[in-house]
């Protein structure tokens, strides 16, 4: 089975450069381990210039976690699961393994997994039956010009031997922490939140790992999923609200711990279950052992990681997410009808929905816009004229199709209305006679502080417009979003519980279940009781 998955892993190189080859010149550090370097990423204006039309206008996903014990070269099962999340961070990734004879052993890339973590050189130095693994898109800390020491997962030595730990979320009262921590005499080596979580461990008195564990991230305030390892444990803890997803799956005699279940199946690991909100596992050799640490509370796991986060192949609630979103473009259909010829997917978030609004409505599903899935990031110099194509470089409208039709788009979301306002212009260009925008999520009008990359408040459209301002702002003949009960029904709720919802949805009502503390000292102002 080892040798099986181990074929797969390093033949992914030769399977992915037919599509990808010109992604292979990202920055990454060297063959030795990049966690002692100081190394500052590429100029994001050079370096990502391609993503940066298009993808600016998208909420960014927070991280990506997984972790492996009980089998032969857990870190190459590591890096494919990693490479399986990898929708949920790309800037940067890094494992952590042990073995008996080597110890611990790290290594932290800039980049793709499939660029750092299938060489032969990189995974022959993280030998062991037990590694965890991280992918980043910086929520916290150090965003375009990231040192390679902002990289997790990050590594402890303490008096009873050395820990790691991954970390996806945001710590909401991670500067207060991180000031104590310094006053007392901490030395921070990132500018990650995640680092508060190691000193808070390493000031407590607990007897092992775990204790100090549970006693550090009582101190935390906002989301945290978390996967960490001592020589012998895999541990995995959510916080006590559950905000951010996390789920235990069994490979042969070993277990794994991950952000979402599409990664279990590419490593062949059947999903057992979700770990519970406020439950903190410990496995061995002995099996599996749980508990919950903390003060329970009303799950208000993230609404939005069924309308975009997670890959529509996983299992979210035990519900399928592409069904799900599915859903959402039934319920948008239902609450917003409108005459039109065809449905269009802004791809490839919108697509689910799109499709569900095609079923719902009867007007025929169509692919009129096509994204180019082998566009390389170096295969131009990006010259001021080639910058200006902005989303034509990724998107081409299907002109036959849509000339003198009345094109309904569908889209996961509108954040900044800077990319909407770009299709929208290619669509008419190609001779659409009418243009209307349905949103497969309510108006994002307040930012995310539970790990999601937000912009300030004053950035989002939402926050400044009325929804009829959106559309006249944006150009096209209408523009309606999914009510808030109507997503709350696709997800299987009858309605959104006012006085105490089921779900984290801060972002589209303001209402956030974990007080941003950072965020309110630096002015930050709540929504007003209604």
């Amino acid at each position: 089975m080892t040798q099986l998955w181990g074929d797969f892993l390093w033949s992914l190189p030769y399977l992915l450069s037919q599509s990808c080859h010109a992604d292979s010149e990202l920055p990454s550090m060297s063959q030795s381990d990049a966690s002692t370097g100081d190394v500052t990423s590429a100029n994001v204006d050079d370096e990502n210039w391609l993503e940066t039309p298009f993808d600016d206008d998208k909420l960014k996903e927070e991280c990506g976690i997984f972790g492996v014990v009980g089998v032969a070269d857990a870190a190459n099962f590591v890096a494919l699961g990693l490479h399986a999340l990898q929708h949920r961070g790309q800037e940067a990734g890094g494992i952590v393994s042990h073995d008996a004879e080597a110890g611990f052993q790290s290594a932290r890339r800039f980049g793709y997994v499939r660029d750092n973590f299938t060489s032969h050189k990189v995974m022959e130095t993280l030998p062991g039956p037990l590694a965890i693994g991280h992918v980043r898109y910086s929520t916290a800390g150090s965003k375009g010009q990231t040192a390679i020491r902002d990289v997790q997962p990050f590594f402890g030595e303490f008096s009873m031997g050395g820990a790691a730990i991954a970390h996806n979320g945001n710590i909401t009262n991670a500067d207060a922490l991180r000031k104590e921590l310094v006053e007392r005499g901490s030395i921070f080596q990132s500018s990650s939140d995640s680092e508060c979580i190691i000193h808070l461990m390493a000031r407590s008195m607990g007897r092992n790992i775990p204790d100090r564990m549970e006693e550090a991230l009582r101190k935390v305030e906002g989301a945290f999923s978390v996967v960490a390892m001592t020589r012998t444990k895999l541990i995995g803890v959510r916080d006590p609200l559950g905000v951010r997803p996390l789920v235990l799956g069994k490979i042969g005699d070993g277990y794994a711990l991950s952000s979402e279940t599409c990664a279990l199946d590419i490593i062949g690991a059947e999903f057992v279950r979700e770990i519970e909100p406020g439950e903190m596992v410990v496995i061995t050799d002995k099996g599996v052992q749980s508990h919950f640490p903390f003060r329970p509370q009303k799950s208000r796991f993230c609404i939005f990681e069924h309308v975009y986060f997670s890959r529509p192949d996983s299992i979210l609630g035990g519900r399928s997410v592409y069904e799900t979103r599915e859903n959402i473009g039934r319920e948008l259909a239902k609450e917003n009808p409108v005459d039109a010829d065809l449905v269009c997917p802004v791809p490839d978030s919108g697509t689910p929905a799109a499709i569900g609004y095609s079923l719902q409505s009867g007007i025929p599903y169509a692919m009129g816009i096509i994204r180019n899935q082998y566009m390389g990031r170096t295969f131009i110099e990006p010259t001021e004229q080639i910058r200006n194509m902005g989303v034509r470089l990724k998107l081409n409208v299907n002109r036959a199709l849509i000339k003198g039709k009345r094109v309904i788009l569908v889209d996961d979301s509108v954040v900044r209305g800077t990319t909407s306002r770009k299709i929208k212009e290619m669509i008419l260009d190609a001779g659409a006679a009418e243009v209307h925008f349905r949103i497969a999520s309510p108006p994002t009008a307040w930012p995310c502080f539970y790990g999601v990359d937000t912009p300030q408040r004053e950035k989002l459209l939402a926050a400044t417009m009325s929804e009829d301002e959106m559309r006249d702002h944006l150009g096209v003949d209408s523009l309606k979003f999914i009510s808030l009960d109507g997503l709350y029904r696709a997800v299987g709720q009858a309605k959104r519980d006012n006085d105490s919802p089921q779900y984290c949805d801060a972002c589209f009502s303001g209402e956030y279940p974990v007080a941003p503390s950072d965020q309110i000292t630096k002015g930050f102002e709540l929504k007003a009781a209604e």
